[in-house]
């Protein structure tokens, strides 16, 4: 009589789930939670950059169509959530990990490459390209830290609860300031509008160190993933520390040949060229599982990043008019001084 019921718990041992599917499921949640927030939080603060770098209204409208109208998009935000929450709940432990490490080595080899300049392109593109990775650590984190809990799924559903109260009030926040802060940032009568107005500079550095905060956290908690299921057994650093140097050079040519390239197609490439060497990496290292969860992870970036063409659009034209900025600062400088030095001459 329980052979149905049985049959079906023991479909749970071959599927990409790791442990209890409720407990994927709340740990996928939090991590398209946190997706979520990150896009629409810098999708304000662009459309505010944009209507406070224009002159003129007609002009404001243009380049605040680049990030596209909230309420048009809405089924297709809800398609891209509730896709990336059931990736997120199948890619394993093991995969998110590595996939969280790998977004780390690439962020230092940005930082060291482009510096602490905060308006710099490559650090924004980076921040653009973080969505899937900052789902997998929210994913790691929430494993690492209850394993072996009593409670794991009323913890996971509590965080997942209070993820999806953020989510949408971050959700709200894009729709109000799309329809609404043209006209408030005038009138002056939206507490919530006057705030951007005066604080909504600091808002992509604010959302800078929380995504640096998170990935600190997630860092610690794949290392130790990592190192309980791949460089635990015996031997296993001699067989690790070729692979891992090769994928570093990789990851480094990568990092080097999207400065060059912008776009979407420069982006899918650099995907494509991550995740194929993390699959033989895996083919090589891991398990029929980990090799499943990397190719989850190819359809994770697609759902992250093609719906997101309006965010990178605006992060592009944010970063053209401020280096079309600083080259009228620098020559107007350069005509001050030439008069200055041809009197000092004379």
């Amino acid at each position: 009589m329980f052979f149905p019921f049985s049959w079906v718990l023991g479909t749970f041992e071959w599927t990409p789930f790791n442990s209890n599917p409720v407990d994927c499921f709340f740990q996928g949640l939090v991590g398209a939670c946190g997706v979520s927030v990150l896009c629409n939080m810098m999708r304000v603060y662009y459309f505010i950059q944009s209507c406070s770098d224009s002159e003129t209204e007609t002009e404001s409208k243009q380049r605040s169509s680049l990030l596209g109208s909230p309420l048009r998009g809405n089924w297709r935000t809800a398609v891209q959530f509730w896709s990336l929450t059931v990736l997120l709940s199948l890619v394993g432990s093991r995969v998110s990990s590595l996939i969280v490490l790998e977004f780390s080595l690439r962020a230092v080899s940005s930082w060291v490459s482009t510096g602490l300049n905060a308006d710099d392109r490559g650090l924004e593109l980076l921040l653009f390209q973080s969505q899937f990775s900052l789902g997998c650590g929210l994913t790691c984190t929430l494993v690492f830290l209850h394993q072996g809990a009593p409670h794991s799924s009323l913890s996971l559903f509590l965080a997942a609860a209070l993820s999806w109260a953020l989510a949408s009030y971050c959700s709200s926040m894009w729709i109000h300031v799309a329809k609404l802060y043209p006209l408030h940032s005038t009138e002056h009568y939206c507490g919530k509008c006057i705030s951007l107005l005066t604080s909504g500079h600091t808002m992509l550095a604010s959302l800078q160190r929380a995504v640096i905060l998170a990935f600190a956290f997630a860092t610690v908690a794949s290392t130790a993933t990592v190192y309980d299921h791949f460089l635990s057994q015996k031997d296993a650093l001699k067989f690790w520390t070729p692979l891992t140097l090769c994928y570093t050079m990789l990851v480094v040519y990568v990092q080097d040949d999207q400065q060059r390239h912008t776009g979407t197609e420069a982006l899918l490439h650099t995907v494509v060229l991550r995740l194929g060497a993390l699959l033989v990496l895996m083919v090589t290292a891991g398990e029929w599982s980990d090799v499943l969860h990397i190719l989850i992870t190819f359809l994770g970036e697609t759902v992250c990043l093609l719906p997101s063409q309006d965010l990178l659009q605006a992060v592009l034209k944010e970063h053209n008019t401020t280096l079309s900025k600083h080259e009228q600062i620098s020559s107007h400088r350069t005509r001050e001084h030439t008069p200055k030095t041809s009197s000092n001459d004379s």
